[in-house]
């Protein structure tokens, strides 16, 4: 791997957790910690992130968390497009899982005017949006915060979905590509996913255009996992074409 590219890597990884220290990621990246470091001063640099002894946090993290707001503000037309898409597949009665992230955050803030709904979330800002609704069920996982994404994950918020049966899933993810699936910066996030997965009937996977094949660090699985992907009209012909020649079905908001 390119310093470049790997850099970019280390900064997912941070943006997606909030911190990471240096001894972890030269295990994970197989250098030496002289060239994590480098590459923790380079990204400070930057304006990135802000080193500490040991490692490094996310920059501006604390006021983020403070106003109980996610960091990610890219593409919100097109998710927002496709929030419109994911409520429309909602109806009275159901329990879903609505998974951490931005995107399925915007559909969060559409669900209006359900009775008898019951939501299942690991995102502490989607609690707080539905939280208020008396039509609303809602379940919070346990596990442990990670602020970037307001969220809870790790195995205990794993094992907090078991024995649980949803009718949908709307899930999240970081990259798209047919050789990598669906992958994520974050290595605690993929049991928490793989348990949402296996408490469905129906998975869709909310994405905008911009994550289809990007590819991030740890791999959750094939596509075959996901029963329809919701996604914004920028999506590349050739994207498309090869979706659908791989029974991957589409959703085009």
């Amino acid at each position: 791997m390119l310093p470049k590219q790997r850099r970019q890597k280390i900064f997912e990884l941070i943006r997606e957790d909030g911190n990471a220290k240096v001894l972890n990621l030269s295990r994970i990246f197989k250098v030496t910690e002289v060239t994590i470091r480098q590459d923790l001063e380079k990204l400070e640099e930057e304006g990135l992130i802000v080193r500490e002894h040991g490692g490094a946090h996310l920059k501006d993290i604390g006021m983020s968390v403070r106003n109980i707001e996610l960091l990610s503000k890219e593409h919100m037309s097109e998710k927002e497009a496709i929030a419109r898409k994911a409520v429309a597949l909602i109806n009275d009665g159901d329990t879903i899982i609505l998974d951490s992230g931005s995107t399925v955050t915007e559909i969060a803030k559409q669900i209006s005017g359900f009775k008898n709904l019951t939501v299942i979330t690991n995102a502490l800002n989607i609690a707080l949006i539905l939280g208020a609704d008396p039509e609303i069920n809602l379940i919070l996982t346990g596990g442990e915060f990670k602020a970037p994404t307001l969220s809870l994950t790790g195995q205990k918020a794993a094992d907090s979905l078991e024995g649980l049966h949803v009718d949908k899933l709307f899930l999240a993810t970081a990259g798209i590509t047919l050789k990598s699936g669906l992958t994520y910066p974050s290595i605690s996030d993929i049991v928490v996913k793989r348990a949402m997965i296996e408490s469905a009937d129906v998975v869709y996977l909310a994405a905008d255009s911009s994550k289809i094949g990007k590819s991030s660090f740890a791999s959750l699985g094939a596509l075959s996992l996901i029963d329809f992907l919701i996604t914004d009209s920028n999506i590349e012909a050739d994207f498309k074409e090869l979706f659908q020649r791989h029974d991957v079905k589409l959703i085009i908001a």
